[in-house]
């Protein structure tokens, strides 16, 4: 087996590891400090990775293909090393407030995290510039790689921690770098390999996570009396659980409950949402579930069967219980979280009439016809948090509000508990949502079908098809009454009722409910608030998403001068695409200031290369520079693309992690055997190949709009396999022109190759962020369509250049 057969499954497994440990990065991040710089690692994999090809422009002589194995060893080193220097040497946002060194750490981990990616693209940008003729063999070693890299990652996950993963990661690697290595330098890569499984097995301190102090689980765990219980992992989450005085679990409880609380177990995800399972042994001890303010459709009167959604801890199926429903069924969208829960109360028995699944909601009910007489969605934890601005959150769109309400039976009620996290924000959205959900159903007038009441922190909205009949608003009114709460929405509610027990220096609750009710003055009103609080839709269901561009300095005074508020509301995603453009800048510019130098910026040749006769030390030829654009829209196109297909595929699958990981190893393998087909028929590597990609990526997009109802009926398995069949058939002809245009500069200009690499790889990694940031404001449909205007692009760049 020759050179040139030998590297491919060394592409291959490089390519999956690499891939591996991006998603193996952003679960220990989010564990550690937090899934907002989680995102950090994206712009970290960019700079290893379109460093190589600067690497490779400024030292033609590192791309001789005699280097490939020991940049496999280096990759295999470097996985473990870099974890744990960053372990030993953690930084934390927290401390940024008051020192500001914490900023050289930042700059440590991503220099020292970028290093494993950075010889995982020498690897694979050599590969292309000693081979080029046969850049399809090695893109589709590469892309399938990656493909199955993102699905073997999420087998491991499921069953080892993330840290352990690395120390994994690397031993495969080690031991696959010997295929290209001499002698001596395999042995010694084989026998790290064996220390790394090593580690893997014994799982030493030293490699054990470093959570930040200030994360929920740490805190609650330094309380005199905490005791850790048990940890758990999931390809999506860590779960540990624990006793400690800290949790106290009751939001919004009634100030006139003198009693103490049952004993809670405690449950953190990722070491920082916290909720609790609450014990059930001593029931007299539950009557502080009649002095929550989620009590409020119970006292109301609406009750039977219940459909509780994310019940978390399953405080509110016991709240359910308490009432007597006569039917109980929750549903938990964290998998994990919902096993651990059923563990922690397999010995009561009450928990045994509840009928606890796990999946997404409000695909269950998509799936099905059943009906309710509530369906009720707390939205707290154990303690009060804002929510991640720019994440998807599909279950509060206003498609989502109309799917509850139609699952209603007549006179049944839609139920909302929240805490308030002031200025106001996330409860005038559910309330505007819940408005325009009602009106897109026939209903005139939406104030007479809500009410609300707030207690000390918290609120509970109630919704109902049906208007609230003139019982239920008496007993509202009673229950707030008889609990010390303020009702804020309720019909025939006047100014200053709300602001009774709880008093607030102003009646803003009844001014801004009262506003969002009316037609009359909906509009005025959300136009002059602080925040954006229009209702979201599915095409761009970023429901945490507040701020407005114009009002950042109002914002920014309102909030007391604290700058971490806009890192919780997603303010991170804009500083990083302003961070990632001007690193992509200066990397592209490196190649091009290289390239004017006498004698430099040329790679070596293959032999089919070298027999087209070109000059080696000649200055690049301005049609082959005019033509290096044409890799930035097919790495634009080719992320926008993929951005959309998650993005639509999270609701029917109920996961955003199980459909990133679909169209990752759908779209990777679709294209990597597109590729494979690209080297064996050259016609296809034409510019009407762009064209039919433009064309579907644009048919996907609108029919992926009906793959949720399609897909609700079938099991979660079914439709992993479904949306993957459906999903590859896309990649084919995504996986041809890359490697289409290597080869096409491998025969006029291969020292343009690395720079090549550099401009793909830039772009690749800016694009989901712009995608991001122009969903926001244009939604995903229209991410679609410049997806399909890049490939045009690309195809007529290339349709000038042959």
């Amino acid at each position: 087996m020759d050179t040139g057969q030998r590297i491919l499954p060394v592409v291959f497994i490089s390519s999956a590891a690499s891939l591996a440990y991006e998603v193996l990065l952003t679960r220990i991040y989010s564990i550690c400090v937090s899934y907002h710089f989680a995102a950090m690692i994206v712009s970290i994999a960019m700079l290893g990775l379109a460093s190589s090809g600067v690497v490779l422009a400024l030292r033609p002589g590192l791309s001789d293909q005699a280097h490939v194995g020991k940049y496999a060893m280096a990759l295999g080193i470097t996985i473990p090393a870099g974890f744990l220097l960053v372990n030993l040497f953690p930084f934390d946002p927290v401390r940024l407030s008051w020192e500001k060194a914490e900023i050289l750490r930042i700059g440590f981990h991503y220099v020292v995290l970028a290093v494993p990616f950075l010889c995982a693209g020498l690897i694979i940008a050599t590969a292309f510039s000693a081979w080029s003729s046969r850049s399809g063999l090695i893109y589709g070693a590469d892309l399938l790689g990656a493909a199955s890299g993102s699905i073997g990652i999420l087998l491991v996950t499921s069953l080892v921690s993330p840290e352990r993963g690395i120390f994994l990661l690397s031993a495969v690697v080690l031991a696959a770098s010997g295929i290209l290595l001499a002698l001596p330098c395999r042995v010694a890569a084989l026998a790290l390999s064996l220390v790394a499984l090593a580690i893997f097995q014994v799982q030493p301190q030293f490699a054990g996570l470093r959570l930040s102090p200030y994360k929920g689980l740490e805190a609650a765990l330094r309380f005199p009396g905490a005791t850790r219980l048990n940890t758990y992992y999931s390809p999506s989450a860590r779960i540990d659980t624990f006793r400690s005085p800290a949790v106290r679990f009751a939001p919004g409880l009634s100030l006139k409950y003198p009693e103490p609380l049952p004993g809670q177990t405690g449950v953190a995800v990722d070491g920082g949402f916290i909720t609790a399972v609450t014990d059930t042994a001593e029931a007299q001890k539950l009557a502080f579930l009649s002095f929550l303010p989620a009590a409020l459709p119970y006292e109301a009167g609406i009750n039977g069967r219940v459909l509780v959604l994310d019940p978390q801890g399953g405080l509110h199926l016991l709240l359910a219980r308490r009432y007597g429903a006569t039917g109980i069924t929750g549903i938990e969208s964290n998998h994990l979280l919902a096993n651990v829960c059923r563990k922690i109360a397999s010995s009561s028995p009450d928990r045994r009439t509840f009928r606890l699944l796990a999946g997404a909601g409000r695909s269950w009910l998509m799936g099905g016809k059943e009906t309710f007489d509530l369906i009720d969605i707390p939205l707290q934890g154990a303690s009060p948090s804002a929510a991640f601005g720019m994440s998807e959150e599909y279950r509060l769109t206003v498609e989502a509000f109309r799917e509850y309400l139609t699952h209603l039976r007549p006179g049944g009620a839609l139920c909302f508990s929240l805490f308030l996290l002031p200025p106001s924000r996330m409860e005038l959205r559910i309330l505007a949502t819940a408005a325009a959900a009602l009106e897109e159903l026939g209903v005139r007038d939406a104030s007479r079908h809500i009410a609300a009441v707030r207690s000390w922190g918290s609120m509970t909205i109630l919704v109902k098809r049906s208007p609230l009949t003139g019982q239920e608003v008496e007993r509202i009114r009673r229950f707030a009454r008889d609990r010390w709460y303020d009702p804020v929405a309720l019909p025939g509610l006047t100014a200053g009722e709300g602001n009774v027990f709880v008093r607030l220096p102003s009646d803003e609750y009844y001014r801004a409910f009262a506003a969002i009710l009316s037609p009359a003055k909906r509009e005025g009103f959300m136009e002059r608030y602080l925040f954006d609080i229009r209702p979201v839709r599915d095409d761009a269901p970023f429901f945490n998403h507040f701020l407005r561009l114009g009002n950042l300095g109002g914002t920014y005074r309102t909030m007391g001068g604290k700058w971490q508020f806009f890192l919780e509301e997603g303010y991170l995603f804009p500083a990083m695409l302003v961070q990632a453009t001007a690193l992509s800048t200066l990397l592209i510019l490196v190649p091009a200031v290289a390239a004017r130098r006498p004698g430099k910026g040329t790679a070596p040749m293959d032999t089919e290369t070298r027999s087209l006769g070109r000059g080696r030390h000649g200055r690049h030829s301005l049609p082959c520079c005019r033509f290096l654009p044409y890799f930035a829209f097919i790495g634009i196109g080719f992320m926008f693309s993929e951005m959309v297909l998650v993005q639509k595929l999270i609701l029917p699958l109920g996961n955003a992690t199980y459909a990133l990981a679909a169209v990752l190893a759908s779209l990777l393998a679709g294209s990597g055997v597109g590729s494979l087909i690209g080297q064996r028929h050259p016609v296809l590597q034409r510019p009407p190949t762009l064209v039919v990609i433009a064309l579907l990526v644009i048919l996907y997009s609108i029919l992926l709009r009906q793959a949720p109802g399609l897909l609700a009926p079938l099991s979660p398995a079914l439709r992993f396999a479904a949306v993957s069949a459906l999903i590859f058939p896309l990649g084919l002809p995504m996986g041809i022109p890359f490697p289409s245009g290597i080869t096409l500069l491998g025969k006029r200009e291969p020292a343009l190759i690395p720079w090549a690499w550099v401009i793909n790889g830039s772009f690749s990694v800016l694009a989901p962020l712009i995608a991001i940031m122009l969903a926001l404001v244009t939604g995903f449909g229209a991410v679609a369509y410049l997806a399909s205007g890049a490939y045009l692009a690309a195809s007529l760049i290339l349709t000038r250049t042959e």
